[in-house]
């Protein structure tokens, strides 16, 4: 095997020409500190030749020289900041070649058969992507040394010095994706540690690095000034860098052509619907369970059965379901439970901000407890704060709800016929919801900013540019509105009719009746909050058997 990979293939030269053009603004940037020096020089040697003498030279000597000093000691102290600040690292949960001797094949095997150098580790993020990530740093080293034990185990071959980049996996994919996709899409990944052993690439890349960690330096107090001439030496080399990078990426790709390309092909179509099935389990199954203390364990695992449900469901994706028959990628780790939950937990600090470990305000859920755990919590949190509303909202209409039922017979307390009472509208336009939903949004706005203001702080270093969930359009007052009038109707099931709450791993929280699930609950509450005619509502709860007038249990 090469040392370095070859640079003869497509992409290569431009991406070293490019390199080249990265270091050209670091020597720039060194000629224009030692230029001061430089002239120090000339002039005081021209003073003891004598060829300077009398006035104004001695003064113009001397302020030169001081000058040069200054020049030199800020330059030098903005060197020593770029060479020694620690570049940002993506978290990922580490992954010791005793957790996976057979994947650490599997990526060997692809190096060997592209002639590149393996890289040093594998590491794993809770995301549908996978790329190479130098760790090298020796602020990175340090880190790495002192992590011991667990999933993450000893540091390994990523601590040491000069060693290949980290190759790291998206966890969804080895869940998701057969072992044979999973190497044809890791192909032209691993066929990136080739070019990127180049010298002047590494080099290029190192410079680049150490200036985002300056900037990051600079935005301590008191070292802004050195924020300053980073960001002017990025801009200059920014366009060099992303093209050292496409042709990097485009020699990596070319050199990889010959490893199951045809399988290649086939398989970023599993890639596509992984990252469709995860966005969507993160954002209607994991977050209402993160924004109330709970953190589902087995993230990689759902995924699969939420990918499974939508090959069921969608007519176009039933020939995947034929592949699902073949052995998992999964199967290449010693623990994947283990390894699962550490990437569930990861994922929650990264796109919920969380804390790092569990506690009593942060405890993980298995997806046989997320009904009774999460989605019966979360319906009766909504309509706690349905009622609250009701209880706090002034009507100027004239309208007012009806009053509680006297207690007695266990008919004391919140009541879905309250709710039901209020936004009966006679005139069917709808009015008598308005000030209620618009109460629920200013309520539910101010509730989730601070939840999501708490969690955003506590996310590591490194997960900037990771979106905090959800990225969802914003919903009008009406749709909450409906949304927590569903979720106390769902309640008054329960409590009155002997339904459940369930776990749909697409769509999320549903209402199981009998067993099955009951779709057919959101036109009807619709009729009621849109029309203000509660009658299609009534007949459901009448056929369910659910009694609107007896008391919910709240939160």
């Amino acid at each position: 095997m090469s040392g370095t990979g070859s640079i003869a293939e497509v992409g290569a030269p431009s991406a070293r020409s490019r390199a080249l053009a990265v270091l050209r603004v670091r020597s720039r940037a060194l000629a224009a500190v030692l230029l001061p020096a430089a002239a120090a020089v000339v002039l005081v040697a021209a003073r003891m030749t004598g060829r300077l003498a009398g006035d104004p030279w001695p003064a113009v000597t001397l302020a030169v020289c001081a000058a040069a000093v200054l020049v030199l000691l800020v330059g030098g102290i903005f060197g020593a900041v770029v060479l020694r600040a620690s570049p940002a690292v993506t978290p990922t949960v580490p992954l010791p070649e005793a957790a996976a001797p057979d994947l650490y094949r599997l990526v060997r095997d692809l190096a060997d058969r592209m002639d590149v150098p393996a890289p040093s580790a594998i590491a794993l993020t809770p995301d549908c992507d996978s790329w190479l990530e130098d760790r090298t740093h020796a602020a990175h080293r340090r880190g790495a040394a002192r992590t011991s034990g667990g999933i993450a185990g000893p540091a390994g071959p990523e601590s040491e010095p000069g060693a290949a980049p980290v190759l790291v996996i998206g966890s969804p994919f080895l869940w998701w994706m057969r072992v044979a996709e999973l190497r044809a899409v890791l192909a032209p990944v691993v066929a990136g540690t080739g070019p990127s052993a180049h010298p002047d690439i590494a080099d290029a890349r190192g410079f680049v690095r150490g200036l985002d960690a300056a900037v990051d330096v600079g935005s301590r107090p008191g070292l802004g000034w050195i924020a300053h001439p980073a960001r002017l030496l990025l801009r200059l080399c920014q366009t060099d860098a992303a093209e050292m990078e496409r042709g990097v990426a485009a020699a990596a790709s070319d050199r990889a052509q010959g490893v199951d390309y045809g399988l290649r092909i086939v398989a970023q179509e599993q890639v596509g619907l992984a990252y469709a099935g995860w966005d969507r389990l993160l954002t209607r199954v994991a977050l209402p369970a993160w924004r109330m203390g709970r953190w589902p364990a087995h993230l990689d695992a759902g995924v699969v059965s939420a990918l499974t449900e939508l090959s069921r469901r969608d007519r176009l994706a039933e020939e995947f379901t034929s592949r699902l028959g073949e052995r998992p990628a999964c199967d290449l780790l010693e623990q994947p439970g283990a390894i699962d939950e550490a990437a569930s937990l990861l994922a929650a600090r990264l796109f919920h901000g969380g804390p790092a470990e569990a506690g009593p305000d942060w405890s993980p859920v298995d997806w046989a407890a997320y009904p009774e755990e999460v989605v019966d919590r979360k319906w009766r949190t909504e309509a706690a704060r349905l009622h609250a509303a009701l209880d706090a909202l002034s009507v100027p209409t004239g309208l007012q709800p009806p009053p509680l039922p006297p207690a007695g017979d266990g008919f004391g307390g919140p009541t879905l016929e309250r709710v039901l009472g209020y936004l009966t509208d006679p005139a069917g336009d709808g009015s008598a919801g308005e000030a209620l939903a618009g109460r629920l949004s200013g309520d539910l706005a101010r509730e989730e900013h601070a939840a999501d203001s708490r969690a955003g702080s506590g996310r590591p270093r490194g997960a900037d540019t990771l979106p905090l969930f959800p990225l969802q359009p914003p919903r009008s007052g009406r749709d909450l509105l409906a949304d927590h009038v569903t979720a106390l109707v769902c309640c008054a099931a329960v409590d009155s009719a002997g339904a459940g709450p369930g776990l749909d791993w697409l769509d999320g929280p549903v209402l199981l009746v009998g067993g099955e699930r009951r779709s057919d609950l959101a036109p009807r509450v619709l009729s009621l909050v849109e029309d203000g005619d509660p009658e299609p509502l009534r007949d459901w709860l009448a056929e369910v058997g659910v009694r609107p007038e007896k008391p919910v249990r709240l939160v």
